[in-house]
């Protein structure tokens, strides 16, 4: 295991205590283990740091790698993709429904509602599966690194025009951004990148923050 993933924080907690100390800048999980997260207790949490932050949050998932912490919630390894798909669905239905109900829970008031829909991007490799699940149930693509998104965009395009839906938002995550690569990433229609942060101190955090600033 990376010892980047060993001292992580709960994501949803910490976008809760970055929530009041910012006012602009989105606040989104890269990524949410959908899989291994029950969806009613999820949604309600998303939905309150939206609520609270103002419509800024935004919802990164991933499928998860790690076979040893994906069975020990009690998930299949093999059925990770399709259990995250059912989490998010049924997500979606307890912030746009008055009173919703979806496999595996009964008809449920579920408030406050989002303010901002939110977003669901999801990360992960390029691929036919991976295109076909952005395409019916997200708003988006979380590429990691920027690598070969060039070539994968006609593949995503097509199967978002087979959904009959908007072409999926592509957000780059992990990025080490250098003014030539963010001029590449605008040339194919890309607004947006997540760059790369370490996991540390203030110490070594800074500093990095203070080199992106100068390409904004």
């Amino acid at each position: 295991l990376p010892d980047q993933y060993k001292r992580t924080l709960d994501p949803l907690v910490a976008l809760a205590a970055a929530a009041p100390v910012t006012s602009t800048i989105r606040l989104g999980t890269g990524i949410l283990l959908a899989a291994q997260r029950e969806p009613i207790v999820t949604a309600k949490a998303i939905a309150t740091l939206d609520h609270l932050s103002g419509g800024r949050a935004v919802v990164g998932v991933g499928f998860g790698w790690n076979v040893e912490e994906i069975e020990n919630h009690g998930v299949p390894y093999g059925m990770r993709r399709d259990v995250a798909r059912r989490n998010v669905l049924a997500m979606k239905a307890l912030w746009s429904q008055e009173e919703a109900a979806f496999d595996g829970f009964e008809p449920s008031w579920a408030w406050p509602k989002p303010v901002s829909g939110p977003p669901v991007h999801l990360g992960g490799a390029a691929g036919p599966k991976l295109f076909a699940q952005v395409a019916e149930y997200a708003d988006g693509w979380i590429p990691i690194g920027g690598k070969g998104i060039k070539a994968a965009l006609p593949a995503l395009r097509e199967a978002c025009e087979r959904a009959g839906r908007p072409m999926a938002e592509v957000i780059p995550f992990g990025s080490d951004p250098t003014p030539g690569k963010l001029e590449y990433f605008a040339e194919l229609g890309i607004g947006e990148v997540v760059a790369s942060v370490p996991s540390g101190t203030a110490a070594e955090v800074l500093p990095v923050l203070d080199k992106y600033a100068q390409l904004l």
